[in-house]
């Protein structure tokens, strides 16, 4: 029998659904208004965090421009 740990997908679930939340939020309290450079730039890290986290392989890293 082999006891060997598997990649668990609950801490990539948990952290596509945090990341998504947090997209979501930001998106929906700035709907038709210009976005500053800070939010912009969160925007952007909340997406990497979010494709970060629902990579098939769970691969942890991430690379940003």
């Amino acid at each position: 029998m082999d006891l060997t740990p598997r990649h668990t997908v609950q801490p990539a679930v948990a952290s596509a659904a945090r990341a998504n939340e947090a997209i979501r939020a930001l998106v929906d309290s700035r709907a038709g208004q210009d976005w500053s450079a800070m939010e912009s730039a969160t925007y952007e890290v909340l997406l990497i965090e979010w494709a970060a986290a629902t990579r098939p392989d769970g691969s942890d890293i991430v690379e940003a421009a």
